[in-house]
């Protein structure tokens, strides 16, 4: 087996108050990981300290994470801005809150490029990362305003964003939660293609059991900040162990698997 793509073992707090304990998980190259737990579980909290961006919400990461085989957490935060968005991209949940709707498309690939490379983009880029996200290319829509951007468009352009630079691993912390489900579906089948003609590794961040069903190689069950169970899809939702687990499994609707 190849050296994990992403692999940590951490623990969190904010003040006095834990919120994640020893969580530890390996993603291998090529692997979608899903971490699974209702809200308030530490989901994103993993998602933010993963990141080293966890201090920016006053919290305290303790621990390691490694990245294709570099420890993230001696790193300073001049260092860490060259890895993010080049070695590790990030999805957010919102488009509304992740995106200035003030800014044209065009604006917002250049400025992600010029964050992360001090090169320019080579020609044709925007429109080939565009294509991959199955947007369009042409001038009005690399004119518009975010804001102007349909909920599922902003989502796709989130997630244009955050491959542009070909990361080897993707964070997608609830990116299908905003969506009807039509468009959750379009946007669950694209990251199983980026997933496959990339091979990028994922962790994909859920409360969504029937999301992570349909892209997981493997799940994470993350209940009060502790990884409580692992292990494929079929095998979690079939014959879960853990009390939590079995609550949750309880709220898939009969015959899904």
């Amino acid at each position: 087996m190849s050296n994990p793509a992403l692999a940590f073992s951490i623990s969190a707090r904010y003040g006095r108050t834990q919120v994640l304990h020893d969580v530890s998980a390996a993603i291998q190259p090529g692997e979608i990981v899903a971490l699974v737990g209702l809200s308030g579980s530490g989901k994103s909290t993993l998602a933010l300290s993963l990141l080293r961006l966890l201090h920016y919400r006053g919290g305290e990461v303790s621990g390691n994470i490694n990245l294709a085989g570099r420890e993230l957490t001696a790193l300073s935060e001049r260092e860490m801005r060259s890895i993010r968005g080049r070695l590790i991209g990030y999805v957010p949940q919102s488009p509304a809150s992740a995106l200035n709707d003030r800014l044209r498309v065009r604006t917002l690939l250049a400025e992600t490029w010029r964050a992360h490379s001090p090169n320019r983009a080579g020609e044709g880029a925007f429109e080939k990362v565009l294509e991959s996200v199955q947007l369009p290319v042409t001038r009005d829509f690399l004119d518009r305003r975010a804001g102007e951007l349909s909920t599922g468009q902003g989502q796709r352009l989130l997630i244009a964003l955050a491959i542009l630079h070909q990361p080897p691993v993707i964070l997608a912390d609830e990116p299908t939660s905003a969506l009807d489900a039509i468009t959750q579906a379009a946007v669950l089948r694209l990251f199983q293609d980026l997933n496959r003609r990339t091979n990028t590794a994922m962790l994909f961040i859920s409360h969504d059991l029937l999301s992570v069903a349909s892209i997981a190689h493997r799940v994470e069950i993350l209940h009060e900040g502790r990884i409580v169970e692992s292990g494929p899809p079929a095998e979690i939702f079939r014959r879960p162990q853990h009390v939590f687990t079995q609550e949750l499994v309880k709220a898939i609707p009969p015959r899904v698997w």
